[in-house]
Protein backbone atom coordinates (compact mmCIF):
# COMPACT_ATOMS: atom_id res chain seq x y z
CA UNK A 1 0.00 0.00 0.00
CA UNK A 2 1.46 3.38 -0.88
CA UNK A 3 0.45 7.02 -1.60
CA UNK A 4 -1.89 7.70 1.59
CA UNK A 5 -4.41 10.10 1.20
CA UNK A 6 -6.12 12.31 4.20
CA UNK A 7 -9.50 13.52 4.67
CA UNK A 8 -10.47 16.74 4.18
CA UNK A 9 -12.39 17.36 7.07
CA UNK A 10 -11.72 19.06 9.93
CA UNK A 11 -8.83 16.89 11.86
CA UNK A 12 -10.65 14.49 14.65
CA UNK A 13 -9.13 12.95 17.88
CA UNK A 14 -8.52 9.52 16.87
CA UNK A 15 -6.98 7.06 19.21
CA UNK A 16 -3.95 6.29 19.08
CA UNK A 17 -0.90 4.34 20.53
CA UNK A 18 3.04 4.52 20.14
CA UNK A 19 5.16 2.26 18.34
CA UNK A 20 6.18 -0.87 20.46
CA UNK A 21 9.60 -1.93 20.54
CA UNK A 22 9.25 -4.81 18.68
CA UNK A 23 7.18 -3.06 15.75
CA UNK A 24 10.36 -0.15 15.57
CA UNK A 25 13.02 -2.98 15.77
CA UNK A 26 11.54 -4.83 12.88
CA UNK A 27 11.69 -1.72 10.98
CA UNK A 28 15.11 -0.87 12.17
CA UNK A 29 16.16 -4.48 10.93
CA UNK A 30 14.55 -3.74 7.73
CA UNK A 31 16.52 -0.74 7.16
CA UNK A 32 20.08 -2.02 7.98
CA UNK A 33 19.32 -4.93 5.34
CA UNK A 34 18.65 -1.98 3.03
CA UNK A 35 21.83 0.03 4.22
CA UNK A 36 23.73 -3.63 3.26
CA UNK A 37 23.10 -3.09 -0.18
CA UNK A 38 23.60 0.53 -0.26
CA UNK A 39 27.16 -0.27 0.82
CA UNK A 40 27.88 -0.45 -3.02
CA UNK A 41 26.90 2.75 -4.12
CA UNK A 42 28.68 4.16 -0.82
CA UNK A 43 31.96 2.65 -1.81
CA UNK A 44 30.96 3.68 -5.29
CA UNK A 45 30.53 7.30 -4.81
CA UNK A 46 33.92 7.63 -2.03
CA UNK A 47 36.05 5.91 -4.78
CA UNK A 48 34.79 8.46 -7.39
CA UNK A 49 35.12 11.30 -5.09
CA UNK A 50 38.97 10.28 -4.31
CA UNK A 51 40.10 10.11 -7.47
CA UNK A 52 38.13 13.29 -8.56
CA UNK A 53 40.09 14.79 -5.71
CA UNK A 54 43.17 13.15 -6.30
CA UNK A 55 42.90 14.63 -9.85
CA UNK A 56 42.59 17.43 -9.02
CA UNK A 57 45.18 17.79 -6.76
CA UNK A 58 47.89 16.23 -8.57
CA UNK A 59 46.98 18.37 -11.36
CA UNK A 60 47.71 21.32 -8.77
CA UNK A 61 51.11 19.65 -7.83
CA UNK A 62 52.95 18.53 -10.84
CA UNK A 63 53.51 19.58 -14.82
CA UNK A 64 50.58 17.53 -15.69
CA UNK A 65 47.71 19.91 -15.76
CA UNK A 66 46.12 18.85 -18.82
CA UNK A 67 44.42 15.71 -16.27
CA UNK A 68 42.26 17.70 -14.64
CA UNK A 69 40.03 17.63 -17.60
CA UNK A 70 39.10 14.53 -16.19
CA UNK A 71 38.08 15.16 -13.17
CA UNK A 72 34.38 16.55 -14.09
CA UNK A 73 33.86 12.81 -15.05
CA UNK A 74 34.66 11.29 -12.08
CA UNK A 75 33.08 13.58 -9.82
CA UNK A 76 29.39 13.07 -11.97
CA UNK A 77 30.40 9.33 -11.55
CA UNK A 78 30.76 10.12 -7.53
CA UNK A 79 27.02 12.29 -7.91
CA UNK A 80 25.56 9.65 -9.64
CA UNK A 81 26.26 6.72 -6.97
CA UNK A 82 25.66 9.50 -4.44
CA UNK A 83 21.61 9.65 -6.42
CA UNK A 84 21.71 5.44 -6.25
CA UNK A 85 22.51 5.54 -2.29
CA UNK A 86 19.71 7.87 -1.42
CA UNK A 87 17.05 6.08 -3.98
CA UNK A 88 18.08 2.84 -2.51
CA UNK A 89 17.57 4.07 1.03
CA UNK A 90 14.92 6.99 1.42
CA UNK A 91 12.34 4.51 1.74
CA UNK A 92 13.19 2.19 4.51
CA UNK A 93 14.59 5.84 6.59
CA UNK A 94 11.64 7.54 5.81
CA UNK A 95 9.50 4.56 7.09
CA UNK A 96 12.31 4.01 10.26
CA UNK A 97 11.45 8.05 11.19
CA UNK A 98 7.64 6.92 10.74
CA UNK A 99 8.22 4.75 14.02
CA UNK A 100 8.27 7.72 15.88
CA UNK A 101 4.85 8.93 14.60
CA UNK A 102 1.31 7.28 16.20
CA UNK A 103 -0.33 4.23 15.60
CA UNK A 104 -3.94 5.25 15.22
CA UNK A 105 -7.12 2.80 16.21
CA UNK A 106 -10.35 3.90 14.70
CA UNK A 107 -13.45 1.55 15.43
CA UNK A 108 -15.55 2.35 12.34
CA UNK A 109 -15.13 1.12 8.65
CA UNK A 110 -13.14 -0.62 5.89
CA UNK A 111 -13.89 0.45 2.34
CA UNK A 112 -12.41 -1.08 -0.60
CA UNK A 113 -13.19 0.87 -3.88
CA UNK A 114 -11.65 -0.11 -7.34
CA UNK A 115 -9.22 1.94 -9.52
CA UNK A 116 -9.89 5.30 -10.66
CA UNK A 117 -8.70 7.84 -13.18
CA UNK A 118 -5.58 9.28 -10.35
CA UNK A 119 -4.43 5.26 -9.33
CA UNK A 120 -1.20 4.17 -10.52
CA UNK A 121 -1.12 1.91 -13.99
CA UNK A 122 -0.84 -1.49 -11.37
CA UNK A 123 -3.25 -0.75 -9.25
CA UNK A 124 -5.94 -2.78 -8.24
CA UNK A 125 -7.75 -0.13 -5.93
CA UNK A 126 -8.04 1.68 -2.97
CA UNK A 127 -8.63 0.74 0.99
CA UNK A 128 -9.62 3.24 3.40
CA UNK A 129 -10.19 3.42 6.99
CA UNK A 130 -13.92 5.25 7.96
CA UNK A 131 -14.86 6.85 10.75
CA UNK A 132 -17.91 5.64 12.13
CA UNK A 133 -20.17 8.29 10.67
CA UNK A 134 -18.46 6.55 7.12
CA UNK A 135 -16.58 10.30 6.76
CA UNK A 136 -12.74 9.50 5.40
CA UNK A 137 -10.07 8.89 7.72
CA UNK A 138 -6.90 7.97 5.91
CA UNK A 139 -7.09 6.15 2.35
CA UNK A 140 -4.20 4.10 0.36
CA UNK A 141 -3.74 3.22 -2.79
CA UNK A 142 -3.49 -0.82 -3.59
CA UNK A 143 -1.28 -2.68 -5.79
CA UNK A 144 -1.99 -5.85 -7.55
CA UNK A 145 -3.39 -7.81 -10.11
CA UNK A 146 -7.43 -7.66 -9.39
CA UNK A 147 -9.01 -4.55 -8.95
CA UNK A 148 -10.70 -4.85 -5.61
CA UNK A 149 -14.09 -5.17 -5.04
CA UNK A 150 -16.81 -2.00 -3.74
CA UNK A 151 -17.41 -2.76 -0.46
CA UNK A 152 -17.72 -1.67 3.14
CA UNK A 153 -17.05 -3.51 6.58
CA UNK A 154 -17.56 -2.18 10.23
CA UNK A 155 -13.82 -2.89 11.24
CA UNK A 156 -11.43 -2.37 14.12
CA UNK A 157 -8.10 -0.57 12.40
CA UNK A 158 -4.85 0.06 13.66
CA UNK A 159 -2.98 2.00 11.43
CA UNK A 160 -0.51 4.15 10.65
CA UNK A 161 -0.61 7.01 7.76
CA UNK A 162 2.81 5.66 5.93
CA UNK A 163 2.91 1.75 6.81
CA UNK A 164 -0.93 1.60 6.17
CA UNK A 165 -3.11 -0.67 8.09
CA UNK A 166 -1.54 -2.68 10.31
CA UNK A 167 -4.47 -4.74 12.36
CA UNK A 168 -8.13 -5.57 11.40
CA UNK A 169 -10.28 -6.61 13.77
CA UNK A 170 -6.95 -7.53 16.02
CA UNK A 171 -5.84 -9.77 13.38
CA UNK A 172 -2.18 -8.47 11.53
CA UNK A 173 -2.58 -7.51 7.49
CA UNK A 174 1.56 -8.43 7.11
CA UNK A 175 2.22 -5.21 7.02
CA UNK A 176 4.80 -5.96 9.78
CA UNK A 177 6.02 -10.05 9.99
CA UNK A 178 4.92 -11.83 13.14
CA UNK A 179 8.13 -12.41 13.77
CA UNK A 180 11.45 -10.30 14.22
CA UNK A 181 13.50 -10.06 11.02
CA UNK A 182 17.12 -12.21 11.11
CA UNK A 183 19.88 -9.64 10.95
CA UNK A 184 19.93 -7.39 8.19
CA UNK A 185 16.73 -8.88 6.94
CA UNK A 186 18.55 -11.30 4.92
CA UNK A 187 16.91 -14.45 3.54
CA UNK A 188 12.95 -12.88 4.24
CA UNK A 189 11.80 -12.99 0.90
CA UNK A 190 9.67 -16.09 0.63
CA UNK A 191 10.98 -18.75 -2.44
CA UNK A 192 8.00 -19.56 -4.78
Amino acid sequence: MSRARASGDVPRQIAHRPWTARERRIVWRGLTGRFAIAIEPLLGMLVFALLTWGIVWRAHHSSERDIVVLAPIFAFASLAFAGYFVAVLYAPVRAYLQTYEPIFILDGYLRYRGPDLRSQDHASGYVAVLFPDKSLAQEWEFLGDRPLPELTIPALAEYSVYGGIHKIDGTPTGVLPDADLPLLAIGIARHR
